[in-house]
Protein backbone atom coordinates (compact mmCIF):
# COMPACT_ATOMS: atom_id res chain seq x y z
CA UNK A 1 0.00 0.00 0.00
CA UNK A 2 3.06 2.64 0.86
CA UNK A 3 4.38 1.68 -2.64
CA UNK A 4 1.08 2.28 -4.60
CA UNK A 5 0.45 5.24 -2.34
CA UNK A 6 4.00 6.19 -3.18
CA UNK A 7 3.91 6.24 -7.01
CA UNK A 8 0.21 8.15 -6.76
CA UNK A 9 2.34 10.82 -4.90
CA UNK A 10 4.87 11.02 -7.76
CA UNK A 11 2.22 10.97 -10.65
CA UNK A 12 0.24 13.56 -9.29
CA UNK A 13 3.47 15.65 -8.43
CA UNK A 14 4.49 15.02 -12.10
CA UNK A 15 1.59 16.05 -13.64
CA UNK A 16 1.26 19.15 -11.71
CA UNK A 17 5.12 19.92 -12.22
CA UNK A 18 4.21 19.89 -16.21
CA UNK A 19 1.25 21.93 -15.37
CA UNK A 20 3.41 24.61 -14.03
CA UNK A 21 6.20 24.17 -16.43
CA UNK A 22 3.53 25.29 -19.28
CA UNK A 23 3.36 28.22 -17.31
CA UNK A 24 -0.65 27.77 -16.57
CA UNK A 25 -1.33 29.40 -13.02
CA UNK A 26 -5.41 28.98 -13.56
CA UNK A 27 -6.43 25.61 -14.29
CA UNK A 28 -10.32 24.77 -15.23
CA UNK A 29 -11.22 21.29 -14.94
CA UNK A 30 -14.70 19.70 -16.66
CA UNK A 31 -16.72 17.70 -14.37
CA UNK A 32 -15.94 13.83 -14.64
CA UNK A 33 -18.92 11.69 -14.78
CA UNK A 34 -17.53 8.77 -13.95
CA UNK A 35 -15.74 9.69 -10.56
CA UNK A 36 -13.94 12.55 -9.02
CA UNK A 37 -12.33 14.59 -11.46
CA UNK A 38 -9.41 15.79 -8.86
CA UNK A 39 -8.43 14.64 -5.55
CA UNK A 40 -7.60 16.42 -2.34
CA UNK A 41 -3.82 15.49 -2.99
CA UNK A 42 -3.84 16.89 -6.45
CA UNK A 43 -4.95 19.99 -4.84
CA UNK A 44 -2.73 20.20 -2.25
CA UNK A 45 0.17 20.22 -4.74
CA UNK A 46 -1.86 22.68 -7.15
CA UNK A 47 -1.55 25.07 -4.08
CA UNK A 48 1.68 24.34 -3.63
CA UNK A 49 3.07 25.55 -7.02
CA UNK A 50 0.34 28.68 -6.62
CA UNK A 51 -2.28 26.86 -9.41
CA UNK A 52 -5.54 27.96 -8.92
CA UNK A 53 -8.13 24.99 -9.66
CA UNK A 54 -11.83 25.61 -10.74
CA UNK A 55 -13.31 22.09 -10.56
CA UNK A 56 -16.65 20.96 -11.74
CA UNK A 57 -17.14 22.82 -14.83
CA UNK A 58 -19.95 21.84 -17.00
CA UNK A 59 -19.08 20.28 -20.05
CA UNK A 60 -21.48 22.60 -21.74
CA UNK A 61 -19.46 25.31 -20.86
CA UNK A 62 -15.95 24.27 -21.92
CA UNK A 63 -16.64 25.85 -25.53
CA UNK A 64 -17.55 29.00 -24.09
CA UNK A 65 -14.96 28.97 -21.62
CA UNK A 66 -12.26 28.78 -24.79
CA UNK A 67 -14.14 30.79 -26.77
CA UNK A 68 -13.65 33.52 -24.37
CA UNK A 69 -10.76 32.89 -23.14
CA UNK A 70 -8.61 32.13 -26.08
CA UNK A 71 -7.55 29.01 -24.48
CA UNK A 72 -7.94 25.11 -25.89
CA UNK A 73 -9.36 22.01 -24.18
CA UNK A 74 -6.88 19.90 -23.35
CA UNK A 75 -7.13 15.87 -22.63
CA UNK A 76 -3.90 14.68 -23.04
CA UNK A 77 -1.04 16.09 -20.08
CA UNK A 78 1.57 15.69 -23.11
CA UNK A 79 -0.28 18.27 -25.34
CA UNK A 80 -0.49 20.67 -22.45
CA UNK A 81 2.02 23.43 -23.97
CA UNK A 82 2.16 27.33 -23.64
CA UNK A 83 0.37 28.13 -27.08
CA UNK A 84 -2.79 25.96 -25.92
CA UNK A 85 -3.04 28.69 -22.89
CA UNK A 86 -5.41 31.47 -22.30
CA UNK A 87 -4.74 35.36 -21.15
CA UNK A 88 -6.65 37.05 -18.37
CA UNK A 89 -5.23 39.76 -16.11
CA UNK A 90 -6.97 38.62 -13.06
CA UNK A 91 -9.01 35.44 -11.91
CA UNK A 92 -11.05 35.97 -8.76
CA UNK A 93 -13.72 33.93 -6.52
CA UNK A 94 -16.01 36.77 -5.97
CA UNK A 95 -19.27 37.02 -3.88
CA UNK A 96 -22.50 38.44 -4.91
CA UNK A 97 -25.68 38.69 -3.49
CA UNK A 98 -25.05 35.55 -0.98
CA UNK A 99 -23.42 33.56 -4.08
CA UNK A 100 -19.89 32.83 -5.29
CA UNK A 101 -18.94 33.16 -8.65
CA UNK A 102 -15.59 33.02 -10.20
CA UNK A 103 -14.78 36.31 -12.55
CA UNK A 104 -12.51 36.53 -14.74
CA UNK A 105 -11.48 40.07 -16.35
CA UNK A 106 -9.09 41.88 -18.82
CA UNK A 107 -9.11 38.83 -20.96
CA UNK A 108 -6.22 39.35 -23.14
CA UNK A 109 -7.88 39.09 -27.18
CA UNK A 110 -11.40 39.02 -25.32
CA UNK A 111 -13.89 37.01 -28.23
CA UNK A 112 -17.11 38.22 -28.69
CA UNK A 113 -19.05 36.68 -25.78
CA UNK A 114 -20.59 37.99 -22.86
CA UNK A 115 -21.95 36.56 -19.15
CA UNK A 116 -25.55 36.86 -18.11
CA UNK A 117 -26.43 36.27 -14.29
CA UNK A 118 -29.87 35.71 -13.21
CA UNK A 119 -31.18 35.48 -10.18
CA UNK A 120 -34.90 34.64 -8.90
CA UNK A 121 -37.18 33.36 -5.95
CA UNK A 122 -36.99 29.68 -7.38
CA UNK A 123 -35.96 27.42 -10.05
CA UNK A 124 -39.22 28.30 -12.03
CA UNK A 125 -38.37 31.74 -12.36
CA UNK A 126 -35.08 30.96 -13.24
CA UNK A 127 -35.70 28.67 -16.08
CA UNK A 128 -38.62 31.02 -17.46
CA UNK A 129 -36.02 33.95 -17.71
CA UNK A 130 -33.40 31.75 -19.13
CA UNK A 131 -36.26 30.52 -22.15
CA UNK A 132 -36.61 34.15 -22.58
CA UNK A 133 -32.98 35.22 -22.66
CA UNK A 134 -33.14 32.30 -25.65
CA UNK A 135 -35.97 33.23 -27.40
CA UNK A 136 -34.63 37.08 -27.51
CA UNK A 137 -31.36 35.67 -28.88
CA UNK A 138 -32.96 33.63 -31.41
CA UNK A 139 -34.64 36.61 -32.45
CA UNK A 140 -31.65 38.41 -32.63
CA UNK A 141 -29.65 35.31 -34.43
CA UNK A 142 -32.70 35.72 -37.41
CA UNK A 143 -32.00 39.61 -37.78
CA UNK A 144 -28.27 38.58 -38.35
CA UNK A 145 -28.79 35.94 -40.98
CA UNK A 146 -31.74 38.24 -42.93
CA UNK A 147 -32.13 41.49 -42.17
CA UNK A 148 -35.30 42.25 -42.48
CA UNK A 149 -38.26 42.75 -40.44
CA UNK A 150 -42.89 42.21 -41.36
CA UNK A 151 -45.37 43.06 -38.80
CA UNK A 152 -46.62 40.90 -36.55
CA UNK A 153 -49.83 39.84 -35.00
CA UNK A 154 -50.89 37.62 -37.77
CA UNK A 155 -50.99 39.87 -40.37
CA UNK A 156 -48.32 38.12 -42.97
CA UNK A 157 -50.15 34.86 -42.54
CA UNK A 158 -53.92 36.34 -43.37
CA UNK A 159 -52.27 38.08 -46.71
CA UNK A 160 -50.35 34.71 -47.92
CA UNK A 161 -54.14 32.73 -47.09
CA UNK A 162 -55.73 35.39 -49.34
CA UNK A 163 -53.27 35.54 -52.16
CA UNK A 164 -53.31 31.62 -52.16
CA UNK A 165 -57.63 31.62 -51.89
CA UNK A 166 -56.96 34.14 -55.11
CA UNK A 167 -54.29 31.84 -56.48
CA UNK A 168 -56.32 28.85 -56.12
CA UNK A 169 -59.60 30.03 -58.20
CA UNK A 170 -56.91 30.71 -61.04
CA UNK A 171 -56.61 27.04 -61.38
CA UNK A 172 -58.19 23.89 -61.92
CA UNK A 173 -59.19 20.26 -60.78
CA UNK A 174 -56.58 19.02 -57.90
CA UNK A 175 -54.11 21.83 -58.09
CA UNK A 176 -57.29 24.36 -56.78
CA UNK A 177 -57.62 21.91 -53.55
CA UNK A 178 -54.25 22.04 -52.65
CA UNK A 179 -54.11 26.16 -53.40
CA UNK A 180 -56.90 26.41 -51.12
CA UNK A 181 -55.52 23.90 -48.33
CA UNK A 182 -52.54 25.23 -48.03
CA UNK A 183 -54.09 28.84 -47.63
CA UNK A 184 -56.54 27.39 -44.53
CA UNK A 185 -53.61 25.77 -43.33
CA UNK A 186 -51.53 28.78 -42.89
CA UNK A 187 -54.88 30.65 -41.51
CA UNK A 188 -53.90 27.97 -38.15
CA UNK A 189 -51.54 30.99 -36.97
CA UNK A 190 -53.85 33.84 -36.53
CA UNK A 191 -56.08 31.39 -34.75
CA UNK A 192 -54.18 29.76 -32.42
CA UNK A 193 -52.82 33.04 -31.38
CA UNK A 194 -56.68 34.35 -31.23
CA UNK A 195 -57.02 31.41 -28.99
CA UNK A 196 -54.04 31.93 -26.63
CA UNK A 197 -54.86 35.72 -26.07
CA UNK A 198 -58.62 34.60 -25.07
CA UNK A 199 -60.26 35.62 -27.39
CA UNK A 200 -63.45 34.50 -30.19
CA UNK A 201 -60.95 33.13 -33.05
CA UNK A 202 -63.59 32.88 -35.34
CA UNK A 203 -65.15 36.24 -34.81
CA UNK A 204 -61.40 38.08 -35.08
CA UNK A 205 -59.94 35.65 -37.85
CA UNK A 206 -63.00 37.15 -39.71
CA UNK A 207 -62.86 40.23 -38.97
CA UNK A 208 -59.17 40.14 -39.76
CA UNK A 209 -59.83 38.75 -43.35
CA UNK A 210 -62.22 41.39 -43.82
CA UNK A 211 -59.54 44.62 -43.30
CA UNK A 212 -57.15 42.95 -45.60
CA UNK A 213 -59.78 42.68 -48.27
CA UNK A 214 -60.18 46.17 -47.57
CA UNK A 215 -55.99 46.86 -48.28
CA UNK A 216 -55.20 46.93 -44.58
CA UNK A 217 -52.30 44.63 -45.19
CA UNK A 218 -50.54 45.58 -42.08
CA UNK A 219 -53.66 44.92 -39.76
CA UNK A 220 -53.48 42.33 -36.85
CA UNK A 221 -54.23 41.29 -33.67
CA UNK A 222 -53.98 43.32 -30.79
CA UNK A 223 -53.55 41.26 -28.06
CA UNK A 224 -53.68 43.83 -25.61
CA UNK A 225 -56.46 45.48 -26.35
CA UNK A 226 -58.51 42.61 -27.58
CA UNK A 227 -59.10 43.67 -31.21
CA UNK A 228 -57.72 44.13 -34.92
CA UNK A 229 -54.79 47.29 -35.12
CA UNK A 230 -52.41 48.38 -37.65
CA UNK A 231 -49.75 46.56 -36.19
CA UNK A 232 -46.71 49.50 -37.71
CA UNK A 233 -48.20 51.47 -35.38
CA UNK A 234 -48.65 49.25 -32.27
CA UNK A 235 -44.59 48.90 -33.14
CA UNK A 236 -45.64 45.30 -33.38
CA UNK A 237 -43.00 43.21 -36.24
CA UNK A 238 -40.96 40.10 -36.15
CA UNK A 239 -38.09 38.89 -38.41
CA UNK A 240 -38.88 37.54 -41.67
CA UNK A 241 -37.01 34.70 -41.68
CA UNK A 242 -39.38 33.03 -38.96
CA UNK A 243 -42.39 33.11 -40.86
CA UNK A 244 -40.08 31.79 -44.32
CA UNK A 245 -38.70 29.45 -42.03
CA UNK A 246 -42.35 28.42 -40.64
CA UNK A 247 -43.79 27.97 -44.30
CA UNK A 248 -40.80 25.85 -45.68
CA UNK A 249 -40.25 23.42 -43.14
CA UNK A 250 -44.07 22.74 -43.27
CA UNK A 251 -44.32 22.44 -47.05
CA UNK A 252 -40.86 20.36 -46.63
CA UNK A 253 -42.61 18.15 -44.27
CA UNK A 254 -45.93 17.66 -46.07
CA UNK A 255 -44.33 16.67 -49.00
CA UNK A 256 -41.86 14.42 -47.19
CA UNK A 257 -45.40 12.69 -45.72
CA UNK A 258 -47.00 12.61 -48.94
CA UNK A 259 -44.06 10.25 -50.67
CA UNK A 260 -45.02 7.67 -48.01
CA UNK A 261 -46.51 4.79 -50.47
CA UNK A 262 -47.55 2.50 -47.08
CA UNK A 263 -46.80 2.07 -43.66
CA UNK A 264 -45.31 -1.39 -42.70
CA UNK A 265 -46.42 -2.18 -38.75
CA UNK A 266 -43.31 -3.63 -37.12
CA UNK A 267 -43.43 -6.22 -34.08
Amino acid sequence: MDRILKEERNYLLNLVKKIKKAGCNVLLIQKSILRDAVNSLSLHFLSKLKIMAIKEVERDEIEFLCKATGCKPIADIDSFTEDKLGYADLVEEAESNGSRIVQISGIKGAGKTASIIMRGANQYVLDEADRSIHDALCVIRCLVKKRALVVGGGAPEIEISQRLSELAKTQAGFQSICFQAFAEAVEVIPTTLAENSGLSPISIVTDLRNRHAKGEKSSGINVRKGTISDMLRENVVQPLLVSTSAIELSTETVRMLLKIDDILASR
